[in-house]
């Protein structure tokens, strides 16, 4: 029988088939979805912000792209997965509030999905599928066994990747 493993907001969980990982409230947020298909286990972190560097308490890795992306590669070496067939999605990153100018800065969802993917990039982690942008929040649900990522949203339906 299959649990769904709740993942809050700053945190990292790892689940083994038949369970599946699900967070909430994405909006400029990041859920980054990495799967070991021969294993049938993946993780999922549900970041915040696009990096530790800039913060003064970044003790919480899984709060951010850049070390979050770290302890995923480090979970899945800990528990076995061949880092060559492992492969990543990820969704949010959305811009949720409407600001005057045309600096990025305030773009935190667009500049979230930037960092993931640079950051996936450089450890060798391939995305295969992205659901990023838009003014939209969005729920996932990860399942480890089929590498599905089910995405939910409030006027936009649902769909899977």
């Amino acid at each position: 029988m299959e649990n769904i493993i709740q993942v809050g907001m700053a945190e990292l969980k790892i689940a083994t088939a038949p369970n599946k990982l699900l967070t909430a409230g994405l909006g400029s947020c990041i859920g980054i979805c990495v799967c070991s298909p021969a294993h049938q286990f993946g993780v999922l972190a549900h970041i915040m912000l696009p990096s530790s560097t800039q913060s003064k308490r970044a003790h919480n890795k899984a709060k951010f792209a850049d070390t979050a992306v770290d302890l995923i590669m480090e979970e899945m070496i800990k528990k076995g997965a061949n880092v060559s067939k492992i492969y990543a999605k990820i969704a949010g990153g959305a811009q949720m509030f409407k600001f005057v100018g045309e600096s990025s800065i305030m773009n935190i969802g667009q500049r979230n999905a930037l960092a993931v993917e640079e950051h996936l990039k450089r450890i060798g982690i391939k995305i295969v599928a992205t659901d990023t942008g838009g003014n939209f929040g969005r729920t996932i649900v990860f399942d480890p066994k089929t590498g599905d990522l089910k995405i939910r949203t409030i006027g936009h339906g649902e769909r899977t990747i």
